[in-house]
């Protein structure tokens, strides 16, 4: 019984330190990306506060830098302000407009069906859950995620390549792939870091938590980092 007791007691105690660790990760990284740009959603909600458009924008970024995603929305806004706009042209012209974002002739399909997908089955309102976006042409599971979490601020984690291979380097999840690590997340990081989790995260990878290289040496959570899978 009394080691029964010690092990829990050990067990707790890995708890606490992790939630710890999580709460500070955090804390130091909120401040430490305000130096950085804005990833184009986010700047999107600010200027426009439209769930279409946001939504718009993340089916853009999608595999595309934040600076062409920005220069294309800026463009297409200007001939699109609602979903019915879209009615207005040819896929091949939605494309010569998105161009050159990445998979732009997708992209275009996409948005070209986009209208009669939502007027038919949602009155024209961009749903607010993961199992109705996902429905839309194009919206998998991070798009629609990110839609939640910018456009309609529901809790909601967006878990993009850089959630996925940061929060597994500082060695607060173990998992292969980011649709895992989501799940993980969902049980295990606290509610109120769901939203802000991809915008922090994006612009750390971004600028120093990379790939291949990572700054470490001015890392401001380098102290807390596992160090997992370093390239």
């Amino acid at each position: 019984m009394e080691l029964f007791h010690i092990l829990q007691a050990k067990q707790l105690v890995g708890v606490y330190s992790l939630l710890e660790k999580i709460d500070e990760v955090f804390e130091i990284l909120s401040q430490e990306v305000k130096k950085y740009k804005v990833p184009v959603v986010d700047l999107i909600k600010v200027q426009t506060g439209s769930p279409f458009k946001i939504l718009v924008a993340t089916l853009l970024s999608a595999r595309t830098n934040d600076r062409t995603t920005s220069e294309v929305c800026e463009r297409l806004f200007k001939k699109i302000s609602n979903v019915d706009d879209f009615d207005k042209f040819s896929e091949e012209e939605i494309a010569d407009m998105i161009f050159p974002v990445g998979f732009y002739k997708n992209k275009a399909s996409y948005l070209k069906k986009l209208p009669g997908e939502l007027n038919e089955r949602f009155g024209g309102i961009i749903p607010q859950t993961i199992d109705e976006l996902v429905t839309l042409p194009g919206v998998g599971r991070k798009t629609a995620n990110l839609v939640l979490a910018q456009a309609f601020e529901i809790p909601a984690i967006c878990v993009d390549v850089h959630v996925h291979r940061i929060l597994n380097r500082i060695g607060y999840v173990r998992t292969k792939t980011p649709l895992e690590t989501e799940m993980r997340l969902r049980k295990k990081l606290p509610k109120k870091y769901w939203i802000p989790i991809n915008t922090i995260f994006v612009m750390f990878g971004q600028y120093l938590c990379r790939p291949v290289s990572p700054k470490c040496s001015i890392c401001p959570i380098e102290n807390l980092c596992a160090k997992k899978n370093l390239k």
